[in-house]
């Protein structure tokens, strides 16, 4: 076996309002395990994954996944923006995190994105008319993005329809696959499951524009549109 040290890694932000549970999510996700007694993340917290890239190829190999979770909200002063801007150096990859109950947090992850990728301590900066914002800036980068909803099992029966088609049109303005769970229930990322391979699948991404990909393409989720359009997310 390996030595975990020896292992290359990649860094992967995991971005979104705080409440959403992006703590519960990294504990589930490193440590496969549910986390029992959440906490506020002042600042960051990282925990690590360890991933099989191409798992069951002649090409597999291993490495690590670092989570980064970050704390704070768009609402913060700008000293603390400009605290955690420092965490956006040298991304790989990001995960979105929003709660399939709260709509505002679906909304804020635009600001997330676009505060993480253009490494700016005022995303506000960037919005133009009628909500709407400028992807244009963004053609150059080249980071994978997963779409995550927590708060799964919260939803009404009656209600996940609506729920589940507004997650589309995220993941349709991200160009991001999306995965909805509930992190107190680790069944939703058993191996097998649609989100398991998803998840993987994200992963595998990461790597392979990290340490294989030698001309990346223009960034995924920015490139084809020029621009987010909240209206897209049916928000009434």
């Amino acid at each position: 076996m390996k030595k975990m040290a020896s292992l290359d890694r990649v860094k992967v932000l995991v971005l979104g309002d705080s409440g959403v549970g992006k703590s519960s999510l990294v504990h589930l996700l490193c440590q496969n395990q549910v986390l029992g007694n959440p906490s506020w993340t002042v600042g960051c917290s990282v925990d690590v994954r360890v991933q099989d890239y191409k798992e069951g190829t002649p090409e597999e190999k291993t490495y690590y996944i670092e989570l980064w979770d970050v704390g704070g909200s768009l609402g913060s002063a700008s000293s603390i923006k400009s605290t955690r801007a420092v965490f956006y150096n040298s991304v790989n990859g990001i995960m979105l995190v929003h709660d399939l109950t709260n709509k505002k947090s679906s909304q804020n992850l635009y600001r997330w994105s676009l505060e993480a990728l253009s490494k700016d301590s005022s995303p506000t900066g960037v919005i133009v008319s009628n909500g709407d914002y400028d992807r244009e800036q963004f053609a150059e980068n080249s980071v994978p993005l997963l779409l995550i909803g927590t708060k799964f099992d919260q939803i009404a029966e009656t209600k996940r329809s609506e729920v589940l088609t507004r997650t589309a049109f995220l993941s349709e303005d991200f160009n991001a696959e999306e995965i909805n769970l509930d992190c107190t229930n680790p069944r939703y990322l058993a191996a097998g499951t649609s989100n398991a391979v998803k998840l993987s699948r994200f992963f595998d991404k990461v790597i392979e524009k990290r340490y294989f990909t030698r001309d990346p393409s223009p960034m995924i989720g920015f490139a084809d549109r020029k621009r987010f359009n909240f209206k897209s997310l049916h928000y009434d």
